[in-house]
């Protein structure tokens, strides 16, 4: 019989098996140019995988053989160049690489007790960021898994410090843009609030007057308003501090979802945007979008940490070691207890290549979407929907329907000569580009243009 700890020792089938992963990271890692790749039906990829799982394994170089040649090339290369829809994930190669580290040392990053060095470094990446974004050196948080992650824990712990100032609303209700992001949504669910949409201006931001007439109609119901610094669909950075100056004079929570644009607070070409930020109670910005780190990872930020520690710490009798001492344990500061150090592949980055190249990479970003809407306007079969504020820009082909997006989005991928989804604003359906990829250059994105005929 197979001992079970065949899996665990340190044998030439395990050497074998590290060797194949290693060296596989390796040239994935080194290579630039790997294909874009694109989903398959799930009966074709199921045919093509076959089974994998039975009782005796089919072996490490088999099933490397599986993920290289059928399971991967049905996932989309995200950090390619030419992956321009949602919201792109472009890791630097010194983050990407760090991430095998993280995992071979088997670090847990839940508490101080058992991962010291490694929550260390994720909390000097946090005040470096908090400094940035102008909060307090006391202020403080934890890396979570992402924006409607880091949101929800943001939101509970603004509920949980108006319930201990002693308010009881038969309701409880969050302030959002109209065009917020559907995670706060989400949270508010999970929370059973209600939320309270208030309209932006015709360019999409949110301004304190606005924010003031949904506080005096809903009164202490209120719990926490929500600004969104860098909307995901348009890139819209909201009136911040008109924002903040309302909550703070009201004397609510002020919570600043920055998960795709906070990053661009680092460039000193959109630092402007960001005006008031320093008032925030909460903040998250997601390190997997713009700050070039590997899925999955969010920075989720307090003014006073202590907060959201008496919000979120779990209480149990096997976790009275953590509980009863004062130490930073991640896992007191989100709605999480288990977690994986996520936050060192973005530390390791930082390390080695310094904040500097970072400013540049989203400036480079930020410059070459101007470059590009200055493009489409020059182009009469071109419509820019809003001009860029950061990285989003936002365009429609005049005379085209539905039906002649989606054809045309089809025929990118299934060319791979490029990733853009259709999206859309007022009913009215566009094209967008999302763009966070130093790689990215404006011949890319011209040549996407001219195959809109």
């Amino acid at each position: 019989m197979t001992r079970p700890a065949r899996m665990h020792d340190v044998t030439d089938e395990t050497r074998h098996i590290v060797d194949l992963v290693l060296n596989y990271s390796r040239q994935r890692l080194l290579t630039d140019d790997n294909p874009l790749d694109k989903p398959l039906p799930p009966a074709e990829l199921a045919r093509l995988a076959g089974v994998t799982i039975n009782e005796k394994g089919i072996g490490a170089q088999k099933a490397l053989g599986v993920f290289e040649h059928v399971l991967a090339p049905a996932c989309i290369t995200t950090d390619d160049p030419r992956y321009l829809s949602f919201i792109p994930s472009a890791p630097s190669k010194a983050a990407a690489a760090f991430d095998l580290v993280v995992s071979a040392s088997a670090l847990y990053g839940g508490s101080w007790l058992e991962g010291a060095g490694a929550v260390h470094a994720e909390n000097e990446v946090l005040r470096w960021l908090a400094g940035e974004f102008g909060l307090p050196a006391t202020a403080g948080g934890v890396f979570v898994q992402g924006g409607t992650l880091g949101n929800l824990s943001a939101l509970v712990a603004a509920r949980e410090t108006a319930r201990e100032r002693g308010i009881r609303p038969d309701r409880w209700r969050v302030v959002c843009s109209a065009e917020a992001h559907s995670s706060i949504a989400s949270a508010a669910r999970v929370m059973d609030v209600e939320v309270v949409t208030v309209a932006p201006d015709a360019g999409g931001v949110l301004h304190g007057d606005a924010v003031r007439t949904a506080l005096e109609e809903h009164g202490d119901s209120v719990f926490a308003v929500v600004a969104t610094a860098g909307s995901t669909n348009f890139g819209i950075v909201d009136d911040i501090a008109s924002v903040a100056e309302v909550t703070r004079e009201l004397g609510v929570w002020l919570h600043v979802d920055g998960a795709y644009g906070l990053a661009a607070a680092l460039s000193p070409e959109a630092r402007h945007y960001f005006a008031g930020l320093e008032h925030a109670d909460s903040l998250i910005v997601d390190p997997h979008k713009w700050l070039f780190a590997p899925f999955d990872a969010c920075a989720l930020l307090y003014r006073d940490p202590e907060l959201g520690r008496r919000a979120h710490t779990q209480h149990a009798e096997y976790l009275d070691t953590l509980t009863e001492t004062s130490d930073w344990s991640p896992s007191d500061f989100a709605a999480h207890l288990t977690r994986r150090a996520r936050g060192l592949p973005l530390w390791f980055s930082l390390a080695t290549y310094g904040a500097e190249v970072y400013r540049e990479a989203i400036t480079a970003s930020i410059t070459l979407a101007e470059q590009i809407a200055a493009e489409i306007e020059s182009r009469d079969e071109l419509e820019l929907v809003r001009r860029p504020q950061l990285s989003v820009v936002v365009f429609e082909r005049r005379g085209w329907d539905k039906a002649d997006y989606t054809t045309w989005s089809n025929r990118l991928l299934d060319d791979q000569h490029a990733f853009v989804t259709p999206s859309s604003h007022g009913g009215r359906t566009n094209a967008r580009f999302a763009i966070l990829n130093p790689r990215t250059r404006f011949e890319d994105l011209v040549g996407i243009l001219n195959t809109m005929g």
